[in-house]
């Protein structure tokens, strides 16, 4: 292969992941009307990896951390967002982003597309220290956003207090115990000023 077609290929898969500014979340960023995009959301969670290393498991790969939370909603290009809170779907849904994945991963030179994918699957199948810490802040992150919102999106899909802890407690206490012991606290504190939906 020549070396042009290795940076062609390294192009087309960039562009193609352009699409993901496209996917629409159901979060708003903070001071904004509108929706928040996966593209924003993979990289405010890998710096939020990054800036809570010092929680983080000893002797976890923070290159590969970071590597995960960047890969990890690309299959949202085709198979776009589900709220991390609704119930039900979730093998239909995993079967969608691996074919997604699987074509837009193959748009680089072999060896890299694999390394990708491994990078996906790792965090998908969310059973190595890198993963499960990747998992905690990629859960985290959305309940970061409607504490700062006043619950925005909890109240505009009817998401329960209940729905919210069951769903996202066990992966965050597993992947970050102190992350969870804070959201805990503040999750707690806002359940009875009408920042949920109806409870389940």
């Amino acid at each position: 292969m020549q070396e042009g077609d290795t940076v062609q290929q390294t192009i087309d898969f960039i562009l193609e992941l352009d699409k993901l500014k496209g996917v629409t979340r159901k979060v708003r960023p903070l001071g904004l009307s509108r929706y928040e995009n996966s593209a924003e959301h993979s990289w405010q969670i890998a710096m939020f990896a990054y800036a809570l290393a010092p929680y983080a498991p000893t002797g976890v790969d923070l290159n590969r951390i970071i590597g995960m939370l960047l890969v990890h909603d690309i299959g949202e290009i085709d198979a776009g967002d589900t709220m991390v809170f609704v119930e039900g779907g979730w093998e239909e849904r995993k079967a969608a982003e691996l074919a997604s994945v699987t074509r837009i991963f193959s748009l680089l030179p072999e060896g890299r597309g694999s390394a990708f994918l491994n990078l996906w699957r790792e965090f998908d199948d969310a059973v190595t220290p890198e993963s499960i810490f990747a998992h905690a802040i990629d859960r985290a992150m959305p309940v970061l956003l409607n504490l700062a919102n006043h619950g925005q999106s909890w109240v505009e899909n009817n998401i329960s207090y209940e729905r919210v802890v069951s769903r996202i407690g066990p992966e965050i206490d597993a992947g970050c115990p102190a992350l969870w012991q804070y959201l805990q606290q503040r999750l707690e504190a806002v359940r009875l000023q009408g920042w949920f939906g109806a409870s389940s």
